[in-house]
């Protein structure tokens, strides 16, 4: 198919770039969970009552199972939550309430998702203290700092193993080792890495983990919050005596299946595809648009994320022109897109306003084609040069 009949073709359909935001629900993901709604409707609560409750308790701790066996965790650590947001809120003010008495410093970092970064700003208000970590250019934590900055009043540390805006993967080995050696809780949101890159309690030091099942072509509204045995924590949401004692409320059931379903069909194969798409992506911009820059680490790197400033350009502009001409993407933060603030990541980066307000993340699926790679990284030349033409910013280059 030659590229203008491929574009033609977008006319009526689009390219979804924005896989960082949520991701297409996989047929067998949706196939699944069809029966939890309309057949075996029961909730886990009714196991000792009927037999439709018998059916959502086992439906609840298969899911649980699969999802702790792809940690290498045991299924009573998994504790599920509505998504990402909620098992970080859990994670960090559970560990703060629950060891108070101890101390009230928490470290963190400066591009961690907003439900870390807020979650912290509301235990300042409670007199909590809150350490906000550097990062370099390529968006690692500083990892002397943290090590300076934890004391005998520092009760967790919380960094992100992957950066939803740069794709920068954390060290969190070395991040684990320091938390063991100074006795503090580590908790990781890896809400955009699980499943994508390696991540197992066995080979780290990792006390706490935020995931969520939206960004795995999993459903929305379904999370799950790793506990390592023994942590002590309190419970956020009061209720019942659900998940554990840890999570009150009516169990997801549905949401639960489909979460394990995508779990168990994630494979390398699929993250291999996508890497190589990733790369084409990356080398054709490139060769195509002249003043550009990768943002984040060339190689430690999510599979799926790709992140470029382009100067004398505006990244908003560059999104309502690519959306025109069907192909999703975003600038900034998914999560914060309505702010007219520059990206905290990329400022934190030590970005300048133009190359903040400049960024264009990509971030794909094993969904997306070649020819939607191609039709792309044309799109985005002809968008960035028209644009270029007309900005004051462009004129710099004159």
């Amino acid at each position: 198919m030659s590229f203008y009949n491929f574009a033609t073709n977008l006319s009526k359909t689009r390219v979804y770039l924005d896989n960082a935001a949520t991701t297409r629900v996989d047929s067998q993901v949706f196939e699944v969970m069809k029966p939890y709604f309309l057949e075996k409707y029961g909730v886990a609560s009714s196991e000792f009552g009927h037999t439709q409750g018998i059916e959502a308790k086992d439906a609840l701790e298969n899911s649980r199972a699969v999802i702790a066996k792809r940690l290498s965790a045991q299924p009573g650590e998994i504790v599920f939550t509505s998504g990402g947001t909620e098992s970080n809120n859990l994670a960090i003010k559970g560990i703060a309430y629950a060891l108070k008495n101890k101390g009230n410093r928490i470290i963190t970092s400066k591009i961690e998702h907003h439900s870390v970064i807020n979650a912290c700003r509301a235990l300042e208000k409670k007199d909590f203290e809150i350490i906000y970590l550097d990062v370099d250019i390529e968006g690692f934590v500083n990892l002397e700092q943290l090590e300076e900055m934890i004391n005998s009043k520092t009760i967790l540390v919380s960094i992100q193993q992957a950066n939803q805006e740069i794709g920068t993967i954390q060290e969190l080995d070395k991040i684990g080792d320091i938390c063991r050696r100074k006795g503090v809780i580590f908790h990781t949101d890896a809400a955009q890495s699980f499943t994508k890159v390696p991540l197992s309690v066995k080979n780290l030091n990792v006390d706490l983990i935020s995931l969520t099942a939206h960004k795995i072509h999993g459903p929305k509204g379904i999370g799950a919050l790793y506990i390592k045995k023994g942590t002590k924590i309190e419970k956020m949401i009061e209720g019942g005596f659900n998940e554990f004692n840890l999570r009150a409320g009516t169990e997801n059931i549905p949401g639960a299946v489909g979460f394990s379903k995508a779990v168990e069909i994630a494979n390398e194969e699929q993250i291999e595809y996508v890497r190589k798409l990733r790369h084409k992506l990356i080398k054709g911009i490139f060769s195509k648009v002249p003043h550009c820059q990768l943002n984040g680490s060339s190689e430690k790197r999510l599979p799926n994320n790709v992140n470029i400033s382009f100067h004398f350009a505006e990244g908003e502009s560059i999104l309502l022109h690519l959306d025109m001409k069907g192909i999703a993407v975003t600038t900034g933060s998914a999560c914060f897109s309505r702010s007219l603030e520059p990206s905290h990541v990329l400022m934190a980066m030590g970005f300048t306003h133009e190359l903040a307000h400049g960024s264009v993340r990509y971030s794909l699926s094993k969904f997306n084609t070649e020819e939607e790679i191609d039709y792309t990284i044309e799109a985005t030349a002809e968008v960035v040069e028209s644009l270029r033409k007309i900005s004051p910013l462009g004129k710099k280059e004159g």
